[in-house]
């Protein structure tokens, strides 16, 4: 199939390479050269704008920041809606407002351009290897034309409901997992603070009632200190933010997403905002004054 793909980042450039590496003709276009020419030498070839890697291609998808950027290259100026033609499909990945993917759709439908909008989970690491989670809003009949593609990238794609609902779940997602590890960070301090090796504290209950997959994947990040991002906490602050305005749109109350916020905000005022979101343990150890990270605890 004839793919354009735009956002080339920390996500998007191994996605791409998932989707050539499947045998699809990917044209691909990015604000930064470095990463197109790397997906150039694995023969996709280079659009000089949005506009021109959609052009041809019965399927966009665009991976992207936040909403502002999407609505950017999808309806500015040399944006997607300029370059696709009727009856192609654009799957924007990016994790954007719902509103904001639901106005995107209804500008691309009047020019008979379909859209999806397929958020997913799992970060870098998943990208990489191509098991991300992905939640999908929009029409059955166009996620079932474009779900093996999406499978490509992703060990599963659910269709979850309407344009925008691929992002309210995506919204849940990042609750229930900026919650979670503001949990492992709590827990994890205490038992260094006690005295007790945090290493021994994840081997114990990793197979109990308190084991989950953001335990096992960052629970040894912060015990070897490794802050290298998967995902930064500037882009959890993205994601939450868009969910308290969702949230307050609605009338829910979500008092514990704003308490991380407001953990995650002091990270970033302390110039931490660029470090993997398992970082957030950095708040706790400041505020107890002992040290998880890279073998502090001292028997």
């Amino acid at each position: 199939m004839n793919i354009g793909f735009i956002g080339l980042g920390i996500m998007g450039k191994p996605m791409a390479k998932n989707l050539i590496a499947a045998g699809h003709a990917l044209a691909v276009y990015d604000i930064n050269d470095a990463p197109v020419r790397e997906l150039e030498k694995m023969g996709a070839k280079a659009g000089s704008s949005a506009a021109d890697a959609a052009s041809g291609c019965a399927l966009i998808i665009t991976m992207l920041p936040n909403s502002p950027q999407v609505k950017e290259a999808v309806l500015g100026e040399n944006g997607v809606i300029h370059g696709a033609k009727a009856g192609s499909i654009l799957v924007d990945m990016s994790s954007i407002a719902p509103r904001a993917a639901q106005d995107i759709a209804a500008e691309l439908a009047k020019k008979g351009i379909e859209m999806l909008d397929a958020p997913v989970s799992g970060g870098e690491p998943k990208a990489i290897d191509g098991t991300l989670a992905i939640m999908a809003g929009g029409k059955p009949e166009v996620f079932d034309k474009v779900k093996d593609v999406l499978l490509e990238m992703g060990s599963s794609a659910v269709l979850c409901g309407g344009i925008g609902a691929g992002n309210i779940v995506k919204l849940a997602n990042q609750i229930i997992v900026a919650l979670n590890i503001a949990a492992v960070s709590e827990a994890f301090t205490l038992a260094a603070k006690a005295g007790v090796d945090p290493q021994a504290v994840f081997s114990a209950i990793k197979g109990g009632l308190a084991g989950s997959t953001v335990l096992n994947a960052k629970a040894p990040m912060v015990l070897e200190g490794n802050y290298k991002p998967g995902f930064r906490i500037e882009l959890h602050i993205k994601d939450l933010q868009n969910a308290l305005d969702t949230a307050h749109e609605l009338g829910v109350p979500v008092p514990l997403t704003s308490q991380i916020m407001e953990i995650m905000q002091a990270l970033r005022v302390d110039g931490k905002q660029k470090d993997d979101h398992g970082g957030i343990i950095q708040f706790y150890e400041r505020l107890a004054g002992v040290k998880v990270r890279g073998g502090g605890w001292k028997p």
